[in-house]
């Protein structure tokens, strides 16, 4: 049920390099922006890697390895890009950065074109959502049944009696998926 997509809560204009880019001009650009990765893009701005401070790091500590010999982006960094659609819902985004152990995302278009970067604390702002706001919602879902809906913390409490107590499980699911809720805790009869 998110409404909340990848484009509400991303970096528009993204930090990016082209794999020509000197490995000093790198570092130089991730200080001066105050980012820990930067997306390698081609010349028609299609991600095609990332490099990170981790890529920039065996320079340091691993001589001899092919990535501290590397003196551009397209030889440090990581590729391909694992990237996501700024159409994507919140919880795709974080199943990606999850299974692939990424700490934030390319964010392209429909063709495949850099349009931000999303992280994981990019991710976590759907729950600054108040519980007001989340209660509202929710009670819109569930007028017609007769549940009195409170919510603190992000945390839901559905109270009441329903007509078909089987619809209860699906009912806790779908007031699950609502952006911002922490937890249910249902005590529906």
């Amino acid at each position: 049920m998110s409404r909340w997509n990848v484009a509400d809560v991303m970096t528009f204009g993204a930090v990016s390099v082209t794999e020509d880019t000197p490995f000093k001009a790198i570092v130089d650009l991730l200080e001066a922006h105050g980012v820990n990765a930067a997306p390698v893009v081609d010349a028609a701005d299609r991600v095609v890697g990332v490099v990170s401070s981790a890529d920039l790091l065996p320079k340091i500590e691993l001589a001899g390895t092919a990535k501290a010999h590397a003196t551009a982006a397209g030889e440090l960094m990581s590729a391909p890009a694992i990237t996501v659609a700024g159409t994507a819902a919140l919880p795709t985004a974080a199943r990606i950065m999850e299974a692939a152990g990424l700490k934030r995302l390319p964010v392209v278009d429909a063709g495949g074109r850099l349009i931000g970067m999303v992280t994981r604390r990019d991710l976590l702002k759907v729950f600054l959502r108040s519980d007001e706001e989340i209660r509202r919602e929710i009670a819109g879902l569930c007028e017609r049944a007769g549940v009195r809906v409170e919510v603190a913390d992000g945390v839901v409490t559905l109270l009441g009696e329903v007509r078909r107590g089987a619809a209860i499980p699906q009912f806790v699911r779908r007031v699950e998926r609502v952006d911002g809720v922490v937890d249910v805790v249902s005590l529906l009869n």
